[in-house]
């Protein structure tokens, strides 16, 4: 059981292996977002690249979120914020998603054997997930823009080193073993680990500090999300 870590979605075509489950992370903060909204009853997610793909879904009825460079795009009732997802309207619903860096992503990843969504928030679950599904597994970072980011590296990091060293998964992977030892170097302080990093600014100018601490702080929605056809549902 091999693990890869791809570093963009623009990267994935280089990774792809119809045997692998793939890993989808934007820990700043799509999936953090995903993972807490199915944590608070969301029903199904609807994961799409475009606005114009998610305002279709509006005008269909469904409650939709939607974010561009970190705000929520207007008209829209929800962006990418996981507090937006705390509370009872979200329950029971199928909301459309799209965001700027993690549904891509997903969009990347479209033709994968298996997409299951990974947040620092359902760490463990994750890892026990892949655990019981012993296949090889590639981790894709969403990054900003098609770059490399350090948070979503940080967090593959995170799941490659239980699953190595305490699974049986092994890697031939450079990008892989540049993750793990990223991960040994900011464990035990992520936040302040990311304390220059491009994209923990971004959001803190935007006074997205909660935002920010909540996302960093592991195993708080023990859930995996899991793309069913073209819906995520609890997994």
């Amino acid at each position: 059981m091999n693990i890869e870590v791809c570093f963009t979605p623009q990267a994935y075509p280089l990774f792809h292996n119809p045997n692998s489950v793939v890993v989808v992370i934007d820990v700043l903060r799509a999936t953090s977002a995903i993972t807490t909204a199915f944590y608070n009853g969301v029903l199904k997610m609807i994961p799409v690249a475009t606005v114009e793909e998610a305002l279709e879904y509006k005008k269909n009825g469904f409650m939709v979120a939607a974010e561009r460079n970190g705000e929520i795009v207007e008209g829209f009732d929800l962006g990418n914020s996981p507090f937006g997802y705390m509370n009872s309207k979200v329950k029971g619903k199928t909301i459309a998603i799209t965001t700027t860096n993690g549904t891509q992503a997903i969009e990347a990843a479209k033709k994968a054997h298996k997409i299951i969504i990974a947040s620092f928030l359902n760490l463990d679950a994750v890892i026990d997930h892949l655990k019981e599904d012993k296949k090889d597994v590639l981790f894709v970072c969403a990054g900003w823009k098609n770059k490399f980011n350090l948070e979503d590296t940080l967090l593959a990091g995170a799941v490659a080193e239980k699953l190595i060293f305490n699974c049986g998964f092994d890697t031939s992977c450079d990008s892989t073993l540049a993750a793990i030892d990223l991960y040994k170097l900011a464990k035990y302080d992520l936040v302040k680990y990311l304390a220059n990093s491009s994209h923990r600014n971004r959001l803190a100018k935007l006074d997205l500090e909660r935002d920010i601490k909540y996302c960093l702080t592991p195993n708080q929605c023990p859930v995996v999300p899991v793309m069913k056809g073209k819906f995520l549902v609890k997994g």
